[in-house]
This record gives C-alpha cells, sequence and structure tokens, in this order.
C-alpha cells in the first residue's frame, strides 16, 4: 500500500494544503539517488504493506511466519503509537532490529543490494549536495506543517478562554444554544488538529526512512562511512551513537546510561538523551508468542528484550537496532521534526480534554422521571408500542419494551425488542440495529454488553437506543431475508401500502430510526462467507468519515450507501448520520471482534460528549479504500479461494481456483489490480456468478459521485 494514497485519503479534506507534501519529497529522492548509487530497494518497498500481517483482533498470523517476519523488516513504521489508555503521554519511541540474518558478502547491506563505492570525491560531493537539498525541502515542509498548527492551535486556545469568561449561570436559552454551538465547533477543530498532526508526524518518520535507505545504497559494507552516516549502537557501558569500529575515526556521541541489561536502558535512554519525543511515533510491542529470528545483526547484545508498556501489565518483547543501527544522518533530520510545535506540543491534547469536560460540566440535568415499570418484570410483561416515544421514557434509567412494527397470519403483532439507555442530561440519540440481516448475529451481544455493562445512565448525556433484532421473523428462522425472502436492507425506507415486507420496513423507519440522531448498523458476513473487521461509510461526508475512524476497524470501504439500505434511508430520509459495522462472520458470536467494535462505539460516544473522554487508540492504523468491488466467477464448480480476509493482493496475483466435479482444474481467476481481501467466500459449492472476494482498492482520491461495492 502507497502511503502517499493513505495520505489523501486520511487527510481532512478543508486543511489539505497544510500536510506534508509527501509525493514531491519522495520523487525528489528518486530522482537525486537515480543516477549516484543503486539504491537499497525500489522506494515502493518502504510503503509495500500487501505481505500478509498478523490479525490485529484476533493475534493470530494470517499465514506462515516468514511474510510476517518480511514485513515487519519492510516497513516497521506502518505500526501506529500504542498508548495506554491510563497513559497522559505517548511511549517512547523504540527502534526495532531486522527480523533475518544478513550474508554481508552476497547481500551487501541489510537491504540486500550492492552499492557502488564512495572513493570517488565528485560523486561525494553529489551526495552532499542531495543530503543538503532534501533537507532545504524538509524544512520548508516542516515550517508549513507546523505555521498551520500553531495557528490552530492558538486559536483553539483563545476561543477556549473566551467560552469559559463568557459563560453565565442565567443564559437565556438561545444564548444557551450559541455558547454549544461554538463549543461544538472548537471541539471539532480540536479533533483535526490533533489528527493533523499525528498524520504529519507519521508521514515525517517515513519520507525520513525512505531517504536514509537510498542514502545508505551509496556506501558498501567494508567502506568507512563519513561521519554523516555513523550508525547508533550500543555498548557494554553505555549507549554509544556513531561508535568507532575499526580504528576508524568517527564522531562519537556518547550517553553514558545504566547497564543494557536494564528494562529501563538501551533505546530509551540513548532516544531520551537526545531529546526525541516526537508524539505518535511508533512503540511496536510484539506478542510474547512472536517467534525469535535465528541470530542477531549485533551477536554481543541482547537480541531480546522484556520490557512493559507504559502503565500497563502487558509484557511484550521489542527488537533494536533496525538496519543494525540508525544514521545518525536520519537521526539529524529526524531532530528537526521533534523539535517542532506540532510534534511535541500536548496543548492540543489538554485543550481537547478541557472542551469535552466542559460540554458535559454546563449541561443542564433533566428532572428525573419515575419508571411506571418495575425492574422485576417478565420480558413478555414489559411494555408493547406502536412508537417509540423516548420524552415519556425515565431519565436516569434502563427501560426495556417491545416496538410493533406488523401483523402476522394469526393477527399477533410481530414485534422487535428495544433497549433504551437514557441519561440525565440532554444529548444525542444514537441508535444502534442488530440483525437486520436474521444470521447476522455478532451485532446482538454487542448491545447487551453496551447497554447492559459499559453504560451508566446516571452519568450518560443523551440516550442511547439498542434494537438487537431488527428482523424478527428472519431470526427466528435463522434466515437472511424476511418472511417472505426478501432482504430487507434493500427495501428501506418501506412503503406504508406495500408488501408485508415493505410495511415492515417503513414502520421500522417511522416508529424507531427516524428519532436518532446518529445510527451505526452492525451487521456480519452472509451465510458461505466471511469478512474483516471493517466499516462502510460515506467517506466524503465529514460526519460520517469520523464515525468510522472513531470506530477502529481493519478496513474502511468509502460507499455511499446502496439504494433501499438502511444508512443510505436513514441519511437521506432523516439526514441522519450512519455508518455499517460488518463484524465477522454469520450464525455465531465471535467475542474478539465483538470486543473491538464496542470499543469503537465507545469512542463515537465519547466523540458525542455522552460518556466521559475515554477513547481507545487502536493498536493498528485501518486501511482506507477509496472504493471496493466483488469479484464473481464466470462458470460453476468447486471453488477454493486463496487469500486470507485482511491480507493483500498485488494485480495478477492468482486468487482462486475452480475444478469441475471430477477434479479438473476448469479456471483460474487473478486479481484484477492491487488491493486488501475485504471479504471472501468460504463456501466451495460454487454456481456461475458466485462471489470469489470483496477487494479493496487504495487510490490518492475518492471517486465522485455514487458508490457501492457489489451488494446487490
Amino acid at each position: 500500500m502507497k502511503f502517499a494514497k493513505q495520505l489523501a485519503l486520511r487527510s481532512i479534506p478543508s486543511w489539505a494544503p497544510y500536510y506534508l507534501d509527501y509525493k514531491s519529497l519522495k520523487h525528489f529522492i528518486k530522482s537525486s539517488f537515480k543516477d549516484v548509487a543503486e539504491p537499497l530497494g525500489s522506494l515502493e518497498s518502504a510503503d509495500d504493506e500487501h505481505a500478509p500481517h498478523a490479525d490485529p483482533v484476533n493475534g493470530e498470523t494470517d499465514q506462515n511466519v516468514e511474510p510476517v517476519l518480511d514485513q515487519v523488516k519492510e516497513s516497521p513504521e506502518s505500526q501506529e503509537a500504542i498508548m495506554d489508555s491510563d497513559s497522559q503521554s505517548p511511549a517512547v519511541p523504540i527502534i526495532q532490529k531486522t527480523l533475518v540474518d544478513v550474508d554481508h558478502d552476497d547481500k551487501g547491506l541489510a537491504s540486500g543490494v550492492h552499492s557502488k563505492s564512495t572513493d570517488d570525491p565528485e560523486r561525494e560531493a553529489s551526495i552532499s549536495l542531495i543530503v543538503e537539498g532534501f533537507k532545504a525541502l524538509l524544512w520548508a515542509e516542516l515550517e508549513k506543517v507546523n505555521a498551520r498548527y500553531e495557528a490552530q492551535e492558538r486559536v483553539a486556545g483563545v476561543t477556549m478562554e473566551r467560552l469559559n469568561a463568557a459563560w453565565r449561570a442565567n443564559f437565556t436559552p438561545a444564548e444557551l444554544k450559541q455558547w454549544r454551538a461554538e463549543l461544538t465547533v472548537l471541539i471539532l477543530n480540536l479533533e483535526y488538529l490533533l489528527e493533523f498532526s499525528q498524520t504529519n508526524i507519521t508521514g515525517f518518520k517515513k519520507i525520513i526512512k525512505k531517504f536514509d535507505k537510498q542514502y545508505r545504497g551509496c556506501h558498501s559494507p567494508g567502506e568507512p562511512a563519513s561521519s554523516a552516516d555513523s550508525s547508533i549502537h550500543f555498548g557494554e557501558q553505555g549507549h554509544n551513537i556513531g561508535s568507532p569500529q575499526n580504528g576508524s575515526n568517527q564522531e562519537t556521541l556518547t550517553y553514558l546510561g545504566t547497564s543494557v541489561d536494564s528494562e529501563a536502558a538501551g533505546p530509551l535512554s540513548m532516544f531520551n538523551a537526545l531529546g526525541i519525543h516526537g508524539r505518535g511515533t511508533p512503540t511496536i510491542y510484539l506478542p510474547s508468542s512472536y517467534p525469535e529470528p535465528a541470530a542477531s545483526l549485533h551477536p554481543q547484545e541482547s537480541f531480546i528484550r522484556h520490557v512493559h508498556s507504559p502503565n500497563s501489565h502487558h509484557k511484550s518483547l521489542f527488537y533494536h537496532n533496525y538496519y543494525g543501527g540508525v544514521s545518525a544522518l536520519c537521526v539529524e533530520f529526524w531532530k528537526m521534526v521533534t523539535e517542532k510545535t506540532f510534534a511535541k506540543s500536548e496543548k492540543d491534547e489538554r485543550l481537547l480534554a478541557q472542551a469535552r469536560t466542559l460540554w458535559r460540566k454546563r449541561t443542564p440535568v433533566v428532572p428525573e422521571m419515575t419508571s411506571p415499570l418495575s425492574l422485576n418484570v417478565d420480558p413478555k410483561d414489559y411494555p408493547v408500542w406502536d412508537d417509540l416515544d423516548l420524552e415519556s421514557l425515565p431519565s436516569g434509567r434502563l427501560t426495556r419494551l417491545w416496538v410493533v412494527l406488523a401483523e402476522d397470519a394469526m393477527s399477533t403483532p410481530i414485534r422487535v425488542p428495544v433497549i433504551v439507555a437514557k441519561g440525565v442530561r440532554p444529548g444525542p440519540v444514537v441508535g444502534l440495529t442488530a440483525a437486520l440481516h436474521g444470521n447476522e448475529l455478532n451485532g446482538i451481544p454487542l448491545t447487551h454488553r453496551l447497554v447492559l455493562q459499559e453504560i451508566q445512565c446516571k452519568a450518560l448525556h443523551g440516550i442511547v437506543v439498542a434494537v438487537p433484532v431488527a428482523n424478527v421473523p428472519g431470526y427466528l428462522a435463522q434466515q437472511r431475508g424476511f418472511s417472505d425472502g426478501t432482504d430487507l436492507n434493500r427495501l428501506m425506507p418501506g412503503k406504508k401500502d406495500g408488501t408485508t415486507s415493505q410495511v415492515y420496513s417503513y414502520n421500522l423507519m417511522t416508529r424507531i430510526i427516524r428519532h436518532f440522531t446518529h445510527l451505526i448498523d452492525l451487521h456480519t458476513a452472509s451465510k458461505g462467507r466471511v469478512n474483516s473487521l471493517y466499516v462502510r461509510a460515506n467517506m466524503q461526508n465529514p460526519t460520517t468519515r469520523h464515525m468510522a475512524r472513531l470506530q477502529n476497524p481493519q478496513i474502511i470501504v468509502h460507499n455511499t450507501s446502496p439504494d433501499g439500505s438502511l444508512r443510505g434511508a436513514a441519511m437521506q430520509e432523516y439526514n441522519i448520520p450512519a455508518i455499517t459495522v460488518e463484524i465477522g462472520d454469520p450464525s455465531r458470536f465471535q467475542k474478539r471482534f465483538v470486543k473491538s467494535a464496542i470499543l469503537g462505539v465507545t469512542n463515537i460516544l465519547s466523540h458525542l460528549k455522552m460518556i466521559e473522554d475515554d477513547h481507545e487508540v487502536q493498536d493498528y492504523d485501518p486501511v482506507v479504500c477509496a472504493k471496493s468491488y466483488w469479484i464473481f466467477t464466470k462458470g460453476g464448480g468447486i471453488l477454493n479461494v486463496l487469500p486470507d480476509v485482511n491480507t493483500w493482493v498485488r494485480k495478477g496475483e492468482l486468487i482462486a481456483t475452480l475444478h469441475n466435479i471430477f477434479g479438473m482444474e476448469e479456471h483460474r481467476y487473478f486479481a484484477p489490480e492491487d488491493g486488501i481481501v475485504v471479504g471472501k467466500s468460504v463456501d466451495p459449492v460454487c454456481q456461475s456468478g458466485c462471489r470469489i472476494l470483496h477487494l479493496g482498492v487504495v487510490s490518492d482520491r475518492y471517486p465522485e459521485g455514487k458508490i457501492n461495492d457489489g451488494h446487490l
């Protein structure tokens, strides 16, 4: 996956001109080193995340170990910083160590490419010019990003002070509405500012690594490098930066820290000594079961170190000395980044926390109402309503009830279960719908755990409405569709005077959905298929875009929603921001997927100021796809789909084979372009036109107009 494409998709559209110009810097590196030396591998390799990788939800590798090791070697910086939820500051950066042996006689440097001699003074002068040129461009980009950050940070600080000073307990309703509107804008801008800084920090780290990789290609392993190319190594009693080797006269910087056997020493102390504290710099925590490589690049040093992630009890392993040492030139460039305000200031985080606290503190308390229903009631005796009247429900309480949507042939009401958590202060109304397809079950335990365990009504601002089963007839029949076999997610908003399923859909929209201010529609894969944990959302809509990112999925797919879907009808009919969350596989409960999805939902509630600010930071960065589509078979037979979900495939790569019933191969299917596997078929019995896999495609822009993923 090219980082430049992801950067374009993740950028805040209105702030786009102020982001790092990653493409220009990459072009400079490529063109400058083209005639100087053979690079240490293609420029694209540092961005390439197509290799199979560990499943961030299940903690299992997608395929065998070797591709995983290769991926960690190629792009260790692609991981996000892991922050413990109780920590007030990010973990310090850790240098990784390559996970493979390097045969210097056959492969040259760690990338495995021979480089040219550095004896030519003219060539050395050219390299020096390239270094200075890159430094000037890097500085210009840093100044652009930093100027935008500092300006927005100043405005946010002044606005916060003004809103604090302007508060009066005797506000008129109109004045209170205006004050809260300004605070809402401030919170949104601070969230943008935080996202802006983190994205740019990642971009600068990647482009510096890319330059460093090409710069190293200018020196063969046996030659002494200049002082600018000295590397960071760790000695027995201290941490030497650019330590002289073989009698060379390299410049040496030494930090005398504790012994390398101490958990607090090594790269942690070294980076602190250099003052390199960039926020968001990746700290890689690997599971304790991760395979140990055969050998170290530095046999005299400990290869694996046991550490504890900050403020937690998760014991992990980390690997240090990436590429056998980071060049001092790379450290110099990185210090340029970390000295900038956007990389070291935490004022934006403090202001955001203060603004969210202020919102909750200044929200008037709703008079508590008593519940007309005893808490210990048989489910059959829960009240049955024809419409969801949220105003009449008691505040600070959890209420269970039924809402009638239709009648069956015995004149018995078809009613759906509804659980309402109503807070003691006003706020948004967030609705969660599950099992709109009757056999897609993972959303059911999510709604139960969220409203019954995670939410405290006495501290809730607003209302959370959970519909554990939206398609009751389909759920009872253990099938995807309604009782007449139709797909309810293609009939919305339904018809008042239509077929049975159309009337049911219409009443679901008008009696329940229309009361929401935000909608999270929970789904899974269909029968015979498996899914990653992914979100479908209109990424050109600022609200749904932010909801999708907060959900912390493995993959985000830009999708304007197909006609007839619940998500599309909610947005079109009632202007309700809505996303679809696909949570794994059908007809089963998957606890790990459910747990991850719950964290995402609570992030959205926190963002809406409904619950305490308790954002969970994902330990992986979601892949954002500009589009996606299904690949279908041309004939029937026995289908075998090869790649796993949440793995990358290259254009032309074999993705599936089709055999006839006599065991002879009839057809091979190849990836039409580079992409990530969002979902796939696992049913070997295949007819003509069956689905093979759902391919997500990364681009540097979202396509215009209506975008559908082929679910129709």
